[in-house]
């Protein structure tokens, strides 16, 4: 086993093939490991995160002593039918890769059983292998950033359904209506760790309706006036779920968030919301108390008879009628509206956050939207969270690997020795950065394997992807670094146009 550092809170397991994979994976189950967050495997490796450093170094400590074992337990393999139209964007692409004609690859798709090996990068998505590789095609030179529900795609020997809108880098050839993930569905993944897939081609695919979101609440604290630009209800996420392709997800700004539900005297984990750019307006239905934290901004009160307005991180109390408003950041990109009692909204994998990925939890906030809160604590908690860090300070700090050793050692100093500028198709999935390329040291395809909060995942343009907190939970480009920790809760707020330095250290505990 080769052991890979991953920051400061995670370590890549290399194997050597997949049924080590999943044995390592299962003997760290049965191990029980405290301070264990997620196991995720892959084709040959296996990505284990940690709540500390601390607990990582005893991960550590734990996978040197295992050993591998000569067998797993067999099950029979459950079948999965699903109907394609094969009409993909990359359909013809495929074809003149292999060298083949459009039905030769249509044929190859269909007549082959596909078993599903490992789950990863979003809810609902089996990367599934054939015997023989029958279409075995290097991903896009640069991901999309957006692939469209019910893509039926392949890519690295692989192929597999998108479950829903996502960035992706696989080719694709063709669609399908199968629900491929549904929350209130027991499994909610239609494909599981190994089943067998068939895909048949028809001329039209049926849409199969899954049951849609419950409606919200005609009662609540607050009324949506306006949302701004992008407000989502957030609280500490989902952690623990990254097996069946449930990333984190969850505050942006952690610090931020908690630091707004301290000073209103929530438990720190409580759902707030989270405004991207100001913008978001809300009406009072009874007394609350609220603050807003994270960027620089004011909050703006206004009554029938007065206007006032507030300092960032101040708490202040409104009344039946009033309103307030999140202006426009003087500095950083995200702000926290936190409510004594906590949003009450409902959970979907005991998480209140929207994960703008997968799609798991409440909408975003629109205009006529009713807020309830839950029950007001009877204390105050009397000790804060510190705040965020400084807005503009931009330098972040990272470990190299786990696969460093994909690119020269010019690269790794050229990822630390620039400025890199964050684009404008950049989200809560993460950083898409502008600069001076990076070179890979290596040709090829990288196996699919786990990913994490921080991730410096390079495409072959050779601009860099800083993953964040909705991040997908696998990938398939290889991570030149990955930023510490607690330094992508400042990432999170950065605007397009600003300037990001990495800077390197050990990540040692």
């Amino acid at each position: 086993m080769d052991i890979r550092r991953a920051g400061d809170r995670a370590v890549l397991i290399e194997l050597p093939d997949l049924n080590a994979v999943l044995d390592v994976a299962d003997q760290l189950r049965e191990l029980r490991l405290q301070g264990v967050r997620d196991i995720v495997p892959a084709s040959k490796t296996v990505l284990v995160s940690a709540w500390s450093p601390r607990a990582l170094a005893r991960v550590i400590e734990a996978v040197r002593a295992i050993e591998l074992r000569a067998s797993r337990r067999e099950t029979r393999a459950r079948v999965v039918d699903i109907d394609v139209v094969y009409d993909g964007e990359d359909l013809h692409d495929v074809a003149d890769l292999l060298g083949l004609s459009t039905d030769a690859v249509i044929a190859a798709h269909t007549d082959h059983e596909w078993t599903a090996a490992f789950g990863g990068f979003a809810p609902g998505f089996a990367y599934l292998v054939a015997d023989g590789n029958p279409l075995d095609v290097p991903r896009r030179d640069s991901p999309r950033t957006s692939v469209p529900s019910g893509s039926v795609a392949v890519a690295g020997g692989y192929s597999a359904v998108y479950p829903r809108d996502s960035p992706g880098g696989w080719q694709l050839l063709g669609r399908t209506t199968a629900p491929m993930w549904d929350s209130q569905r027991t499994p909610p993944n239609l494909v599981a760790h190994g089943d067998v897939v068939r895909f048949h081609a028809v001329r039209e695919a049926i849409p199969v309706l899954a049951e849609g979101r419950q409606a919200r609440s005609h009662a609540g604290a607050f009324t949506v006036l306006a949302p701004g630009m992008q407000s989502l209800i957030q609280d500490r996420g989902r952690p623990g779920n990254a097996a069946v392709g449930v990333t984190a997800s969850g505050a942006m700004d952690r610090p931020a968030a908690q630091l707004a539900n301290s000073l209103v005297g929530n438990p720190l984990d409580a759902a707030v919301i989270e405004s991207l750019f100001g913008g978001l307006r809300l009406r009072a239905e009874r007394p609350v108390v609220v603050v807003v934290t994270g960027a620089e901004v004011a909050a703006h009160i206004a009554n029938e008879k007065f206007e006032w307005s507030v300092p960032t991180g101040t708490p202040f109390a409104l009344e039946p009628g009033w309103e307030v408003e999140v202006g426009t950041p003087t500095a950083g990109l995200r702000s926290y509206l936190a409510v004594r009692g906590g949003f009450d909204v409902d959970t979907e994998l005991d998480s209140r956050s929207t994960d703008v990925l997968s799609g798991l939890g409440p909408a975003p906030l629109r205009t006529g939207d009713a807020l309830p809160i839950g029950r007001e604590p009877h204390e105050a908690v009397k000790t804060p969270v510190s705040p965020p860090p400084c807005a503009d300070c931009v330098e972040l700090r990272f470990v190299p690997g786990p696969r460093a050793d994909w690119f020269s050692a010019e690269s790794l100093a050229k990822l630390a020795d620039q400025s890199w500028e964050v684009t404008s198709d950049s989200n809560r999935v993460g950083l898409r950065l502008k600069g001076n390329p990076l070179e890979r040291a290596q040709s090829g395809e990288l196996p699919s394997e786990g990913m994490t909060r921080g991730s410096l995942q390079v495409p072959p343009n050779g601009q860099p992807v800083l993953f964040l907190a909705d991040h997908p939970v696998t990938g398939g480009y290889p991570v030149i670094g990955t930023v510490l920790d607690a330094d992508t809760d400042l990432a999170g707020q950065l605007a397009p146009g600003n300037q990001i330095r990495f800077v390197r250290v050990s990540g040692e505990p």
